[in-house]
């Protein structure tokens, strides 16, 4: 078989189902051809996911090596709790993982609660159609983000500017990457900065106020603040207004949903599952030893990228796969990966969606697309996939 492009350029917004099928059955490690010009071995099916995430000889840390492969234009940060692996990536998260504990959640579900309402206030007085992306996505992350580092975006088109091009797979030069990179790691030195010296109850002041032997490096500090900032920015946006789209474009689910709230926690992990975020899922790994998966025989230095969008609609593990139904009762999806990098934010953006949706339908029953589900504008040149635009009516 012939390496493939990486992303598919032509495929769906949610998943590219017909390729990954077929992938799934006939070479189910394929070889591809990143935007980069290197090559990976794409993992499409579901049990082969599990195991390459959950196999060390899989790293991250490797990824990040100089003249590693990789999808982007430029390295990845060697110091991101994403790119470490071993005892470091435990160290590191065993530091950060105090603000994302389940009390934590709790704790942030009023304000999460409030943000989503006034933001939703201000989407309906902006009149109809209204566009969900700049006018509620955006807002309701940037605001959580806000909250969980106790800082102001004060432009937010910047800010968003920014993380757009740190994301970006080719839609941005190399200069512009770095630019944002640097933009984003000064914003967090000065924030610990003022956070040594002016203490407050948000996430990162504790995290720079923590005892010394329990206390992440300013360095690391600076990658972690970056990271989650970006990830939690867009993968949230995207999020949401992805799942409006299946939801909206499946109406007797929406209706379902609307009249039966006590589905919502199934309609959340089918939405995580059906409704992916990117077009393959996983971030790459580089093989630090030889390694067979799926029979594929991995050499030392060779790239793999995970797809959890394929594993999650793999007909071995999920029933009628291609079907969204939020009754589904059986669905182990990976959206947020699995093993030691699995999401540190899984239960924040579980929260951010549940509210968000939730709103949506108590306050919107008659919520529709504004145009045609072909008509909408995705956004094709990041990682992340969700649209530039979603005009709704109501």
């Amino acid at each position: 078989m012939s390496e493939l492009e990486f992303p598919f350029r032509t495929a769906s917004p949610h998943l590219p189902a017909q390729e990954f099928a077929e992938l799934r059955r006939e070479r189910p490690v394929c070889p591809v051809l990143l935007p980069t010009g290197a090559r990976a071995w794409l993992v499409t099916r579901y049990a082969d996911n599990r195991a390459l995430l959950g196999d060390q000889r899989f790293s991250r840390s490797a990824a990040a090596a100089a003249g590693a492969p990789r999808a982007r234009a430029i390295p990845l940060d060697d110091r991101s709790i994403t790119t470490l692996d071993g005892a470091e990536h435990a160290r590191l998260r065993s530091a950060v993982a105090r603000g994302f504990t389940a009390h934590r959640m709790r704790a942030m579900r009023p304000a999460i609660e409030r943000i989503v309402h006034r933001r939703l206030d201000e989407f309906a007085g902006r009149g109809r159609p209204a566009d969900l992306v700049s006018g509620f996505a955006r807002p309701v992350a940037l605001d959580v983000l806000a909250d969980l580092f106790g800082i102001t975006v004060g432009d937010r088109a910047e800010f968003a500017s920014q993380a757009d091009a740190y994301l970006s797979v080719d839609a941005h030069s190399p200069e512009e990457m770095r630019a944002a990179v640097a933009h984003l790691r000064a914003m967090f030195e000065e924030l610990v900065r003022q956070r040594r010296s002016r203490p407050s109850g948000d996430l990162f002041s504790e995290l720079v106020n923590a005892p010394e032997d329990q206390r992440p490096e300013t360095g690391d500090l600076v990658s972690f603040g970056t990271t989650l900032l970006v990830a939690g920015y867009e993968t949230v946006v995207a999020q949401i207004a992805n799942s409006v789209v299946v939801l909206l474009s499946h109406r007797e689910q929406w209706e379902l949903l609307r009249t039966r709230p006590e589905l919502l926690d199934r309609a959340v992990e089918e939405l995580l599952r059906f409704a992916a975020i990117s077009v393959s899922g996983g971030t790459l790994r580089v093989a630090a030893d030889e390694a067979v998966l799926a029979g594929q025989r991995i050499r030392p230095g060779e790239a793999v990228q995970p797809s959890t969008s394929s594993a999650n609609r793999d007909p071995r593990i999920f029933a009628d796969p291609d079907r969204f139904d939020i009754t589904r009762t059986e669905n182990p999806h990976i959206a947020f990966g699995h093993g030691i990098h699995y999401c540190l934010g899984a239960n924040l953006a579980r929260l951010e969606l549940r509210t968000a949706i939730s709103a949506l339908a108590d306050r919107f029953p008659g919520l529709d697309l504004a145009v045609e589900e072909t008509e909408i504008d995705w956004d094709r040149r990041k990682m992340i996939r969700r649209p530039h635009r979603l005009p709704l009516t109501w």
